[in-house]
């Protein structure tokens, strides 16, 4: 019987020619050497990480010390935008940045929009001060948040406080909900 196998695959492997190499041809030319390298070490350094928060500075909206600031998105009732006015939705959470630097009140508010999201907040006080300067130019971080808030989607609408919560230096924001099961308006 051992024949007949034998056999078989001599007319199985007819034709075929025998490898003379050890080494297998997996179709890919060797790679650049130095290229792989760089890339092993690239891969082993830290790079600092980017946020994109997607609130830009691109055209801020300036605005002047005294000026009530006042916005609400397409959709938004106006009856809640007086009431947010009036200071008749209680804000559950404030925020104060004074004293920072553009790009610190930039990262701290993206901070505490996300976590207010999170936590299904309505309504927050975001303190930006009024920065009367004395060269004359327009309040920095009032006019960044002015125009940072617009852009946020979690954002419905802003309105400067009333003078017991900041006046124009500070804004109610009122907040999209996801409604929390179980959670009755």
């Amino acid at each position: 019987m051992q024949d007949d196998d034998l056999n078989l695959f001599k007319s199985a492997t007819q034709g075929i020619k025998p490898i003379n190499h050890d080494r297998a041809d997996i179709g890919k030319s060797p790679a650049d050497r130095q290229q792989l390298a760089k890339r092993r070490q690239a891969a082993t350094v830290r790079t600092t990480s980017l946020t994109i928060d997607g609130l830009s500075d691109l055209f801020v909206l300036d605005v002047s010390a005294e000026e009530e600031l006042y916005w609400a998105r397409d959709g938004v009732q106006e009856s809640q935008m007086r009431k947010l006015k009036a200071g008749q939705i209680g804000f559950e959470g404030s925020l104060d940045l004074h004293g920072m630097s553009v790009e610190k009140a930039r990262e701290t508010l993206w901070a505490f929009l996300a976590e207010a999201t999170k936590l299904e907040v309505r309504c927050v006080r975001i303190t930006h001060g009024k920065a009367a300067r004395i060269d004359g130019k327009r309040p920095l971080i009032k006019s960044h948040v002015n125009t940072w808030l617009r852009q946020h989607t979690q954002v419905l609408g802003f309105t400067s406080c009333n003078g017991k919560h900041g006046g124009s230096g500070a804004v109610y924001v009122m907040l999209k909900r996801t409604m929390l099961e179980g959670r009755d308006e």
